[in-house]
C-alpha cells in the first residue's frame, strides 16, 4: 500500500516574482535555488527550500493558464500542498476507489522526470493536494 513519505512543496501563487522575493527571500532568509520557466504549466516557478520542503513561487506567463485563472479568481496565495507518495499509481487506484475526486485519474510527468497528479479541493476540505513521486 503507498504511503505518503513527506510534505514535499506548499505552492504559491504570486503576481510579482520580484516582489514577492522580496519577502520569501530577502526577508525571511529562504534561498532561492531555481527560478524555471516551466511552458508546459505556462508559469514561471521560484524554488525556496526550507527545512526539507520547498516554497515554491509561481507566476502564470500566459493569461490563458490554470494559475492564471485561478490568480484572477481567487488572487495570490496559497494554491496547494504537495505530498511526496512512494507509488503514485497504487495511490490514485487506492484514493479513486475511497471515492476522492481526482483532477488526474492518470499520472502526468513533469519536467524534472517526476509523475505527479492532482486531487480535487472537493473531496479534501477545501485545499488543491498535489501527489508526487520522485
Amino acid at each position: 500500500m503507498s504511503k505518503i513519505k513527506q510534505i514535499s512543496h506548499v505552492a504559491v501563487v504570486v503576481n510579482d516574482m520580484d516582489k514577492s522575493l522580496l519577502f520569501w527571500r530577502d526577508a525571511l532568509g529562504l534561498e532561492m535555488t531555481e527560478l524555471r520557466d516551466v511552458p508546459a504549466e505556462k508559469s514561471t516557478i521560484a524554488f525556496l527550500p526550507a527545512g526539507q520542503a520547498e516554497v515554491e513561487l509561481v507566476r502564470p506567463t500566459s493569461d490563458d493558464s490554470g494559475i492564471a485563472k485561478y490568480l484572477a479568481k481567487r488572487g495570490p496565495g496559497m494554491h496547494h500542498i504537495c505530498l511526496e507518495v512512494d507509488d503514485i499509481e497504487d495511490m490514485l487506484v487506492r484514493l479513486k476507489g475511497k471515492g476522492v475526486r481526482l483532477i488526474n485519474e492518470e499520472t502526468r510527468i513533469a519536467a524534472n522526470g517526476k509523475k505527479y497528479a492532482f486531487v480535487h479541493p472537493e473531496s479534501t476540505g477545501g485545499v488543491l493536494v498535489e501527489l508526487y513521486q520522485a
